[in-house]
């Protein structure tokens, strides 16, 4: 059984360090700490995507992690070309503003809950039958989402978001140990 691991965020630099790519930014690291080959451009998925087999309990599985290069409220697109060529558990990684700094949440079967990306997704594959790891980045509840998922975070706050990344790496890898 292949897992299909979504990050999201939106492509470019000038979105690096925002709160819209805090699930770009997990799976990085979730890459990097168990060595998976570099991030290459799918012009079929139109997404950065990685792939490598993982030892798991019942054998040998693969992972693909998947960063859409379409921007977030499009990232339906990018998932359903993905899923109709894989058999596969799916998990998507994503910022959420109503989740404390510093803090994840991991839901099954959960509708967008405001969140475009999410949204995106669920229309395209027509269910909501997925994992979903939720990064907090919480906002003041005084200004507008929309205003604030694509502004950088502050150094202070770029620090305690990367704090949650091996918590988020541990989950996926207990995951992928599990799964089958």
């Amino acid at each position: 059984m292949t897992t299909v691991i979504i990050g999201l965020g939106n492509p470019g630099e000038k979105f690096n360090k925002t709160r819209h790519n805090a699930g770009f930014e997990a799976l990085d690291f979730f890459a990097k700490e168990n060595h998976f080959p570099e991030f290459e451009l799918s012009k079929k998925y139109n997404a950065l995507v990685s792939e490598k087999p993982f030892d798991t309990a019942q054998g040998r599985d693969d992972v693909m992690l998947v960063k859409p290069q379409t921007f977030m409220n499009e990232s339906g697109k990018s998932v359903a070309a993905v899923m109709k060529n894989n058999q596969a558990k799916l998990v998507v990684v994503h910022d959420d503003i109503d989740v404390p700094l510093g803090k994840i949440k991991i839901t099954q079967e959960s509708g967008a809950g405001g969140h475009k990306g999410v949204d995106s997704i669920i229309t395209a594959l027509g269910t909501k039958e997925f994992l979903r790891i939720k990064i907090g980045v919480e906002v003041d509840s005084t200004q507008k989402a929309e205003d604030v998922v694509l502004e950088k975070f502050t150094p202070e706050q770029y620090e305690t978001l990367q704090s949650v990344f091996p918590q988020i790496a541990e989950t996926l890898n207990t995951m992928n140990e599990t799964s089958g």
